[in-house]
């Protein structure tokens, strides 16, 4: 096929409009950036994102490449369907939970990352064990990201995947680079409006074809496949529920989410911002439900795509910019392909910034070297930069690979971290013996179910496990299970052990992680920052 030189000028253009945005607003952080924390304002924006802003971002961050692809592949596959979208819903869940329990916790101690409770509470060991699930989370995240893009610009542009994986890391790695949260913020603002008209403007083409039946028939009726709607069958029940909480409550502990809430003026702010966001996350999953119920009621045989259809060919991951590219006009699915890029922009950016600022805050500086200076700190944070993105978009070359990877540290994020994080803020009686104890059980029950995707057989076989075509698998919400056993494994040994040094039934000798109050070597974060000669933020029931 030849080369789509509108879509490719056009796509340019998007390029340069988001890079431009993000120098401009990189030149306006350091505009603010007087008498203010120079890692503060790269990490949090200097605390003084508005409401406007911060709502955009926010929900920007969630609404991804994979989030709009992925609703569209579901909503289309005759095994799913729309019944199993679970996303929008769980998203939305996970940012008022956020909101109204997680953001007062972690603003009214001044906290930066994710990380700080935990090292706080547990100690610099255990947050640099915690660090590893978030950080393989968000490299392999913005991987998958960067593949999907690369993907769909074959698909749509016929250009090499290659070129478009390099081409969209540099741009991405370049303005994050340079401002930071501020750039991330105000490109995302550029990102969602293009996602949001990009895709209700393919809409009424993709609904209207010839070719297609009416949606409103196919969500209850066969036509050229199962209904649309689809159905969860009795067996299948507990896998959905263990889905469901897994993005309900497994989105809450990530770094790009607590970016957002942290760096508003106020609490106030921050859980009006998450509550916004969960709205706009929901309302952001319609255009893609309507592609895939589209692309279930087309008759392929009468595109030029022709026979055998996506699902047959295996290419149902790509349904939505299939649907842009045969169902729409070429000026329209030019304006598609836009939206995808956009939405994959506003997620990798996120991503990116995510794990540089937990490297550079909670490795570099509280591990590595206590005595750092700010500028050190923000260098340690752009060369985090370059050396995650490039590793992602060389990951990027092993799309397959990569999704399946990204899933696994997900999982463990919401295995291993979400109890962890909840017993820090909440369960301050907890200590590093039951945190390392949870972290251990945790993550040994996670791997012992298996993965099927890394053809990794299980070795604890959950009640309702099945094997299907040689795999096995597992219909036991085993991912909650895991979760909550490991929730409930912090708080049983951090109970015990200080049952055993009170009672002198172990010696206060053995105490080697100093929780019976012995000379400490922790140093509160607030301390800290006064050390280093960080401004405090004023108390924020003044701003609420």
């Amino acid at each position: 096929m030849s080369l789509n030189i509108p879509g490719l000028v056009s796509l340019s253009v998007f390029f340069m409009l988001t890079l431009a945005t993000g120098i401009w607003a990189s030149w306006k952080s350091k505009k603010d950036q007087q008498n203010r924390n120079p890692t503060e304002m790269a990490i949090v924006g200097g605390r003084n994102i508005n409401v406007f802003i911060g709502l955009f971002t926010a929900t920007a961050t969630w609404v991804g490449g994979a989030y709009i692809n992925g609703t569209a592949e579901i909503v289309y596959l005759p095994s799913k369907g729309l019944l199993w979208v679970q996303a929008p819903v769980g998203f939305a869940l996970s940012l008022v939970i956020g909101g109204f329990f997680f953001v007062k916790p972690m603003r009214s101690k001044n906290y930066v990352t994710v990380m700080d409770p935990l090292q706080e509470t547990y100690g610099n060991v255990m947050g640099s064990l915690l660090f590893i699930p978030p950080l393989l989370g968000e490299v392999f995240w913005f991987a998958a990201i960067l593949a999907s893009l690369g993907a769909t610009m074959r698909v749509i542009l016929h250009i090499g995947g290659s070129l478009a994986i390099i081409i969209s890391a540099c741009t991405v790695i370049l303005y994050t680079l340079l401002g930071g949260l501020y750039s991330v913020a105000y490109t995302d603002v550029i990102q969602l409006v293009f996602i949001t008209l990009s895709l209700w403007v393919c809409i009424p083409f993709a609904l209207v074809n010839s070719v297609t039946e009416s949606i409103s028939y196919t969500a209850t009726h066969q036509s050229y496949q199962d209904p649309w709607i689809g159905k969860i069958e009795k067996q299948y029940l507990g896998r959905w529920l263990d889905d469901f909480f897994y993005l309900v409550f497994g989105s809450i502990p990530w770094q790009t989410y607590f970016q957002r809430v942290l760096s508003t003026a106020s609490r106030g702010q921050a859980r009006l911002i998450s509550y916004l966001s969960g709205l706009g996350c929901f309302s952001m999953a319609i255009p893609s439900v309507l592609i895939g119920a589209v692309a279930a009621s087309t008759d392929w045989n009468q595109t030029s795509y022709g026979l055998p259809s996506p699902l047959e060919r295996g290419e149902s991951a790509m349904i939505l910019p299939l649907v842009l590219h045969y169902l729409c006009p070429a000026y329209i699915s030019i304006a598609g392909l836009g939206a995808i890029a956009a939405a994959a922009m506003s997620s990798a950016d996120s991503a990116l910034l995510s794990a540089s600022s937990m490297f550079a805050h909670n490795i570099y500086r509280k591990i590595l070297r206590k005595k750092a200076t700010e500028t050190e700190v923000l260098w340690a944070m752009r060369t985090s930069m370059l050396v995650f993105g490039a590793g992602a978009a060389s990951l990027a070359f092993y799309s397959s690979s990569v999704y399946d990877l990204w899933f696994l540290s997900g999982e463990l994020v919401y295995a291993l971290l979400f109890p962890q994080l909840c017993c820090a803020l909440f369960a301050p009686s907890t200590n590093t013996y039951g945190s390392a104890a949870g972290f251990l059980v945790g993550l040994l029950m996670r791997l012992l179910a298996g993965e099927p995707a890394l053809s990794i057989p299980p070795v604890i076989c959950y009640p309702a496990c099945s094997l299907v075509n040689g795999t096995y698998s597992q219909l036991f919400p085993f991912k909650t299970f895991t979760m909550l056993l490991t929730l409930g494994t912090i708080i049983a040994v951090s109970h015990l052990a200080v049952v055993l040094f009170q009672r002198n039934l172990l010696p206060c000798r053995w105490d080697v992680c100093n929780i019976m109050g012995g000379t400490s070597t922790h140093i509160p974060l607030q301390q800290m920052e006064t050390q280093m000669g960080s401004p405090t933020v004023a108390l924020e029931e003044n701003h609420d």
